[in-house]
């Protein structure tokens, strides 16, 4: 009667590497309790799998920079030269509108009461579309020197009301305030304002 095969214990205490790989005392590696010496533990093959995958997600294309991730890239910012030729296109298309005037606005990136006016442009281009347009001019920008020069714009913000030929009309003065600045803009608005679109603005 042949005798019965050692049962497998549940834990292998084998050393994981042997000191010397090439000797093996039993013959028959497979019939030992712990498996063949040669083969990695199952701790190591874990780790060796673990190495593997993440070799392998390193060396994959990555991810395309376009994929939309939800949210929404910024627009590319403008460099001066494009900014200025955009606003002097601007101001060419509203003087070939065929309105009665346009405004030309004189403003700087860094001024405080220039940005806090930007509301209230919109707004009275937006009543007054049909006789005025509204233009806006970096004063930082070289591109608009000769205006400046040619308006003798000193100070931002600076309104500018010009005819339909292009022609300066009158200007606000020196901003002491923000009130000021509004009173002179509605003064300009006055100045070539339609009679009928005064009063419907009054009422």
């Amino acid at each position: 009667m042949a005798p019965a095969s050692k049962p497998s214990p549940l834990i292998c205490w084998r050393w994981p590497f042997s000191p010397n790989p090439n000797t093996n005392p039993n013959p028959n590696p497979s019939s030992t309790s712990c498996g063949d010496p040669r083969d990695l533990p199952w701790l190591f093959k874990s780790l060796k799998t673990l190495g593997s995958l993440a070799q392998g997600f390193l060396i994959a294309d990555p991810p395309s920079a376009s994929v939309s991730i939800g949210v929404a890239a910024p627009p590319p910012r403008l460099t001066a030269a494009s900014q200025g030729e955009a606003e002097q296109r601007a101001l060419a298309a509203a003087l070939k509108s065929g309105k009665e005037a346009t405004v030309l606005e004189f403003y700087s990136p860094k001024c405080r009461l220039c940005n806090s006016l930007l509301g209230l442009v919109l707004d009275l281009e937006r009543r007054n579309e049909d006789w005025v347009s509204f233009v806006l001019a970096d004063a930082e920008n070289e591109q608009w020197l000769p205006e400046l020069l040619h308006y003798d714009i000193k100070y931002v913000p600076c309104f500018v009301l010009l005819d339909n030929n292009g022609k300066a009309l009158a200007k606000t003065g020196v901003p002491t305030s923000r009130l000021h600045v509004i009173a002179g803009l509605h003064h300009l608005l006055k100045l070539k304002q339609p009679a009928k679109q005064e009063r419907h603005n009054s009422t």
